[in-house]
């Protein structure tokens, strides 16, 4: 384990929660945090939305999360316009106008716009997955993950296209797919300026220029730019 990674873990370490919760033993660093997450098991003190019923320990949860129903977006970024239904998601995007990206790794030197990037980051050098599927067991990293993943398992397509009314289990595949109707290549090459309708199409093409090659053969260690090119080598080990 390197010394950056050990120093994480102290870290963590030195912060044990000090508040079990008696029903579920979840822990806690607050007191105050604690009597909050008992509301949850007591069902007193919750605020219900009249809308979909999801509950909340929260006042001020429930009325960040009604902007959900009602569409509302009261925070707007002056230098670009665009709108924002919590104030602390602007703040980040804010940070992207001033290049400002306070919040850094001290594993490998990354550093993030939010600190929840950079919490969810740190999994990535400890290992750590919190959030499993009840049904497969597959762990996650990222909530979102997970939530994501659930939708396979229950065939939810909730993200419609207005306009050929394909469905999709994700809102950014919804976004990438609804470019095919408009034409839109927002991503652009800073080297060469070609544009790409999908980050991803845009990352790939890149290592052209950086002559990046993430992906190995654990076999014979040929490096090779895109995943699929890989698993094409693989089969010349296989056959």
């Amino acid at each position: 384990m390197s010394p950056r990674l050990m120093s994480i873990n102290q870290q963590r370490q030195k912060k044990k929660p000090l508040f079990d919760c008696t029903v579920c033993h979840k822990k806690f660093t607050q007191a105050g945090n604690l009597q909050i997450h008992l509301r949850a098991h007591t069902g007193k003190n919750l605020f219900e939305c009249d809308v979909c019923f999801k509950i909340f320990t929260l006042p001020g949860n429930l009325e960040t999360h009604l902007r959900i129903h009602t569409k509302e977006k009261p925070f707007e970024c002056h230098v670009c316009f665009k709108n924002f239904s919590q104030a602390g998601n602007l703040q980040a995007h804010l940070r992207i106008h001033k290049g400002e990206r306070p919040f850094n790794c001290n594993v490998c030197d990354k550093s993030f716009t939010q600190a929840g990037n950079l919490k969810t980051h740190l999994r990535t050098h400890t290992g750590e997955k919190d959030f499993e599927c009840t049904l497969c067991f597959k762990r996650f990293t990222q909530v979102g993950n997970l939530q994501t993943h659930l939708r396979t398992h229950y065939g939810e397509k909730i993200y419609d296209c207005t306009l050929c009314n394909q469905t999709f289990t994700q809102a950014a595949h919804l976004q990438s797919h609804i470019r095919t109707h408009t034409g839109e290549k927002p991503f652009e090459c800073t080297e060469c300026h070609r544009k790409f309708s999908q980050a991803i199409s845009l990352k790939m093409h890149l290592r052209t220029h950086t002559g990046e090659k993430p992906y190995e053969c654990t076999e014979c260690h040929r490096k090779f730019s895109q995943r699929s090119s890989l698993k094409m080598h693989l089969r010349t080990h296989t056959d």
